[in-house]
Parts: structure tokens; sequence; C-alpha cells
């Protein structure tokens, strides 16, 4: 019996992560695992920046994030595994893809996704940026500005979102040689 096949996709805030990495599981009928600081600040009744604040300054945030989205993933047949380290930490993964953007294009998307200025978008995503880099490097030795290992680099700032899917899905095939159900 063929091997379920597992999808990890990474990118920082606004660079589509979420949205590619749920099309690409929609359309390949695997399941779509985001386990996120924002999945647990909904849980916790919290905000997202209440729980980045907390996450600062207690590595244990992270452990948990991290843990409960790579047993999600183990847990039994295929998957796509959409987040910040999912390159990283899902190891075993058969197709690995970074997607990145500009700086502008993230905050853009995340003022249309979210709301709010430009400018605080902007200012909140670079800290949050540096505060994810210093973290994943402390508590992992995880550099997140390395991603050269990734099967597939894609640079989202001009593409269309169907084919960045089309193009995961075709990458994975050509490297993994599973079949799934998809139709383009």
């Amino acid at each position: 019996m063929e091997k379920a096949l597992r999808i990890a996709i990474s990118g920082k805030s606004g660079c589509g992560n979420t949205t590619i990495s749920r099309l690409v599981a929609d359309s390949l009928a695997l399941r779509f695992i985001n386990f996120t600081f924002r999945t647990m600040a909904a849980e916790k009744g919290m905000s997202l920046a209440e729980v980045l604040s907390l996450a600062a300054k207690d590595d244990s945030w992270d452990r948990e994030v991290d843990s409960r989205q790579v047993a999600l993933a183990r847990g039994g047949g295929g998957c796509v595994l959409g987040s910040r380290l999912a390159i990283w930490m899902l190891k075993e993964a058969d197709f690995k893809v970074y997607l990145k953007a500009r700086p502008e294009t993230r905050a853009k998307r995340i003022v249309k996704r979210e709301g709010g200025s430009l400018e605080e978008v902007a200012s909140f995503t670079e800290e949050r940026d540096r505060q994810d880099k210093e973290r994943y490097l402390r508590i992992y030795n995880i550099d997140n500005d390395d991603y050269s290992f990734a099967d597939l680099i894609v640079d989202t700032d001009d593409m269309d979102v169907d084919v960045i899917v089309r193009l995961i899905i075709k990458m994975a095939r050509e490297k993994t040689g599973k079949k799934a159900d998809w139709a383009p």
C-alpha cells in the first residue's frame, strides 16, 4: 500500500500560506492542518497580540503550537500542513514548499484580510518577523530565512493563487510520483 502524501507549506504572514495550503489540500482531497498562534488565541479567548506577547517571554507557547500541529500531521493519512515552521518541523514531509513575498505585499494582504492601517500592519509584521526569527533560533536552532532545502520556493508577489496551487500539485506529483485525485 502506498504511503499517504504529506505536503508541508511554510511562509511568513501574508505570503498566502493558509490560503494556498487549504486550496492544495482541497484539490488533493487531503486533510488541511493549520494550527497556529491564531488558533490558540481563539481557543483561549485571547487576542493574537496577547498570545504573541506571552510567546515572546515563554517558549512553551511555541512548543505547544508546534507539537500539536506535527502530531495532527502524523495522525494518519495524507495531509497538507501549513505553518510558519512546517517545512522544518515535519521532516518526513514528501514535498516541502516555501512561499515568500516582499514585506509591502505581505502588509497589504494582511490589511485586506484583517483591516487596519498599512503603516501599523507593516510595523507590526516587521516586529513579528523579528520576534519569530529570534524565538525559532533560540528554541529550535532554526533560521527561518534559510529555506534553501525546500523542494519548491515560490515568490507569491505577482502570482495568481490558482497558478501557485497548480504548480505545487504538479511539482509534488513529479517529485513523489503520487497520483491524488485532482483536476486542474
